[in-house]
């Protein structure tokens, strides 16, 4: 289970990386659509913060509960 939050952390990266590339495609076309990729990737960086300090925590616990 350890492995799969690990790559959901990464994936919040890879959504993060293609909001960036969107902005950076619509700033002068499409204003509001890029508006809204700013928020997706404001979002996915959070919760990539917020993913791997959990998975973090979870893993002290287990190997404090394992001793």
């Amino acid at each position: 289970m350890i492995k799969i939050l690990r790559y959901t952390e990464y994936l919040y990266l890879a959504v993060a990386v293609v909001s960036a590339f969107e902005i950076y495609e619509q700033w002068n076309i499409d204003r509001q659509r890029a508006y809204l990729f700013v928020f997706f990737g404001i979002v996915s960086v959070g919760m990539f913060i917020f993913k791997k300090t959990y998975r973090k925590r979870f893993e002290e616990r287990q190997k404090n509960n394992k001793q």
